[in-house]
């Protein structure tokens, strides 16, 4: 399979550790959207809406959106649950990432961290991106407060969806010190088997 990818960004990195930890081979092709390489007409022949990741399957099939990747990555492995009710709790979390924490945790990150002049330029938009990422860290703690992963008893898609960002909130203005639960959690997944940091790229 192929990844065309920007090393950097959460999105591209949740499905680079999914197939690692499952044992399966990825190999990357960097795209750099800062230099408009996402809008290429060769790269939107791959994904009309111009954004990364993008998995190429073994079959030449696209497949976009990271949360779809890791749902396909996922399936006959244990990061996949096996009942309705489980899975669609997996899924809520999954859509939780992506509408009330990446627009915000990962948003702020971009403009601080990986845009250059970023900062400046949306200077104003961060008090809302720090409010609104809060309160999904906020929500993120009380449930794991009693529980050392997302969904049922093991690590899932889900604490990979929510992973992603969390971990380098810091690089968008957040602090995890008032999130002891939230920073354990991403201790135990960091000490999972096959775990790769998000700068890490296959030999």
């Amino acid at each position: 399979m192929r990844l065309y990818q920007m090393q950097d960004s959460g999105n591209c990195y949740k499905p680079r550790l999914l197939a690692h930890m499952t044992g399966r081979d990825l190999e990357l092709v960097d795209i750099d959207i800062l230099k408009g390489e996402s809008r290429t007409p060769d790269f939107l022949a791959k994904n009309p809406n111009g954004r990364v990741p993008v998995l190429e399957l073994d079959d030449g099939r696209m497949l976009a959106e990271s949360g779809a990747m890791l749902f396909h990555l996922a399936q006959g492995t244990p990061f996949w649950p096996d009942d309705a009710f489980t899975q669609a709790e997996t899924l809520q979390w999954m859509f939780f990432e992506q509408y009330s924490h990446e627009p915000y945790i990962a948003v702020a990150r971009y403009w601080r961290s990986i845009r250059p002049g970023g900062a400046e330029e949306a200077k104003s938009r961060f008090p809302e991106w720090h409010e609104r990422g809060y309160q999904a860290l906020d929500v993120m703690e009380r449930h794991l407060a009693a529980r050392n992963w997302f969904v049922s008893t093991r690590m899932s898609v889900a604490d990979i969806a929510l992973y992603a960002y969390s971990h380098v909130a810091h690089e968008g203005g957040f602090s995890l010190y008032a999130y002891p639960a939230v920073r354990d959690w991403i201790a135990r997944l960091e000490a999972m088997p096959l775990y790769v940091p998000m700068g890490w790229r296959p030999a």
